[in-house]
């Protein structure tokens, strides 16, 4: 007990004091996050508005194959960009093994599933509660399925939110293309991991304790934005029923 009050305490320490080394590695897992998220959103978003409102043979497949990504492994993805990146892969000529924008690439890949399979079950509720009324208006499927989803972008918002928690807790794909170098692709997670294994308990809880506030200040934020926006329709029921008949 003595050893993790020690820990704890030292931790908040170098939280508290700004330490270069955990912030550098904080501002760092954040910056590969969130570039890693907004990678992912434009390809995740209409990939997923397209499967809510398209119709087409295979369409069950497709969605199988998008659901059973979602349990992907974070290591497999590692895996699968290590091998496009590495000398003899397709993308080898790049030169991003063990780099910042691999770890990029690799966090993206891995939450691409997670932002089309939930925007696509969030546009396809909202396509059965008004895609009838918007195709009487003479609004094709392309036109509906963008429409539904800026109608729906608070609930997007908060796909975008858990995807960026996905991406910022993983520790397997980018200890794998990243190579954890210290100074360059050293995120919280992997390190984390390794001073835990030298035995830099404060360090590896200080980074684990800023880790677990991000996690949760991104559902803070989720929870917040859930209560507005049932509080903004409660205010208003009328606009949710008849904002496409105007």
């Amino acid at each position: 007990m003595s050893t993790l009050a020690e820990s704890a305490r030292a931790a908040l320490q170098l939280i508290a004091s700004l330490d270069p080394l955990l912030w550098s590695v904080v501002g760092r897992s954040l910056a590969v996050s969130g570039l890693a998220c907004l990678l992912a959103c434009g390809v995740g978003l209409l990939a997923g508005a397209s499967l809510a409102v398209a119709r087409f043979r295979g369409r069950e497949a497709v969605l199988t194959l998008l659901h059973t990504l979602l349990a992907l492994p974070s290591v497999v993805v590692g895996l699968l960009v290590y091998l496009l990146l590495s000398r003899s892969g397709p993308l080898g000529f790049l030169g991003w093994l063990f780099s910042f924008q691999a770890m990029v690439l690799a966090q993206a890949v891995l939450v691409v599933p997670v932002i089309a399979a939930l925007t696509r079950q969030t546009v396809e509720d909202a396509d059965l509660r008004h895609g009838e009324q918007l195709a009487s208006l003479g609004a094709g499927p392309c036109l509906r399925g963008l429409l539904l989803a800026w109608d729906e972008r608070c609930a997007l918002l908060m796909v975008l939110m858990a995807a960026f928690g996905r991406a910022v807790s993983e520790v397997g794909a980018v200890m794998i293309v990243g190579g954890n170098i210290d100074g360059f692709t050293r995120v919280m997670t992997t390190a984390i991991a390794l001073e835990t294994s030298k035995g830099d308990l404060p360090l590896a809880l200080g980074l684990g304790m800023v880790l677990l506030s991000v996690v949760l200040l991104l559902n803070a934020a989720m929870a917040g934005l859930r209560h507005w926006r049932a509080r903004t329709d409660a205010l208003a029921p009328g606009a949710v029923q008849g904002r496409w008949a105007a």
